[in-house]
């Protein structure tokens, strides 16, 4: 079977929408709640929030190809290209640094129009501490870009993208395409969903960077998603597709198999509401652990706010709850120093207990 970029329809993409019409409007009213949340919150808590956001998609997009990040790098990153770090944090992993920066980047300039020169540039972020690559420019190898799994001999090509001859052709038409379908243009895409979808899937079907097209794609999806809406969208697309990548990759290889794109369209728009609900949980979320530290952070030393805040750094990764050798390993001190500090906590109304002996384990009474 042809590739989509060998069909003769190319790129002109077609679908149906009306199979995804309860999902374009669930969507639109979890966006709407999720914006009336963060503007309800205090401006400390919306900015915890956003970097929170921010934090998990950098790190989630470079898990779906392989890479995993130090969290507590790439927070430092975002924060010191947001300027709100009281000093410049060093970072040890240069590359975590560029996927943080590429966040702010994103999140910051998304009104602005595409252009060759802002995906070079967001190519040369991400990408400047890879060897061996061609960085911020179209590949340029003669080698078909193809898209395999499979062990040596057992190989199986998912997809074949156009040559790179092709490319900075096909890259003039996509960015003239985005570009058109933002609000106000000739073609305005009025469904945000929608044009995110199509921009991601058009995009990724070029492949025109010899690395890191993903992580690129999945930005430009979240542009065309914030021009769309008018404000910088709050979710993260990558938690959500990879906590589920074979289903990513199942959608993404039927889509560039024909230009009549409805499932693909179906499989996006429904990922996007899974991802804008669990924005929804990690504000909530916020706004229950600012209620617990206003409540409890004047009865507890230094030692316990280090292990507590680490528990609540983000929502679902803390697993097991809390055990004496894990307060050990937080916070550096004896072990008769954490079974006085736990205990207290209990006491106090902070912990509740589970288990019993070498198993008993801590959790946090947040309600």
């Amino acid at each position: 079977m042809a590739y989509n970029w060998q069909q003769t329809d190319w790129p002109n993409f077609s679908y149906n929408l009306h199979e995804v019409e309860d999902l374009l409007f669930a969507f639109a009213e979890e966006t709407g709640h999720v914006t009336g949340l963060l503007k309800s919150m205090p401006e400390d808590m919306q900015l915890e929030a956003i970097i929170n956001m921010m934090v998990a998609e950098a790190i989630k997009t470079s898990e779906i190809e392989g890479e995993y990040f130090s969290r507590e790098d790439v927070v430092s990153s975002i924060r010191n290209n947001l300027g709100i770090n009281e000093k410049h944090a060093k970072i040890k992993d240069k590359k975590a640094q560029g996927a943080g920066q590429l966040m702010v980047e994103v999140r910051n300039t998304f009104e602005a129009p595409l252009t060759e020169d802002v995906l070079f540039n967001w190519h040369q972020i991400l990408m400047s501490q890879y060897t061996k690559i061609n960085v911020g420019v179209w590949r340029s190898h003669k080698e078909p870009m193809q898209v395999i799994s499979g062990a040596i001999g057992k190989e199986k090509i998912h997809f074949e993208a156009p040559p790179s001859s092709n490319v900075a052709y096909e890259m003039q038409q996509f960015i003239k395409w985005f570009n058109d379908t933002a609000p106000g243009a000739t073609a305005a895409i009025k469904k945000a969903p929608v044009r995110s979808a199509i921009a991601h899937l058009y995009f990724e079907s070029i492949h025109p960077f010899e690395d890191g097209n993903g992580r690129i794609g999945r930005a430009i999806a979240e542009k065309a998603l914030s021009q769309t809406i008018g404000r910088p969208v709050l979710l993260s697309l990558s938690q959500t597709i990879e906590a589920d990548k074979k289903s990513y990759y199942a959608a993404l290889e039927n889509g560039q198999h024909s230009n009549e794109i409805t499932g693909w369209i179906k499989y996006f728009v429904n990922t996007l509401l899974t991802a804008q609900l669990q924005a929804k949980e990690l504000i909530a979320f916020t706004l229950k652990k600012t209620k617990f530290f206003d409540k409890f952070k004047e009865e507890l030393n230094a030692r316990q706010l280090k292990a507590i805040k680490r528990m609540l750094a983000e929502p679902g990764v803390f697993k097991g709850g809390m055990t004496a050798n894990k307060y050990i390993s937080i916070t550096k001190t004896s072990k008769a120093t954490a079974t006085r500090d736990l205990q207290l906590l209990v006491n106090l109304g902070v912990f509740e207990v589970a288990g019993g002996g070498r198993s008993t384990h801590y959790h946090l009474k947040m309600n």
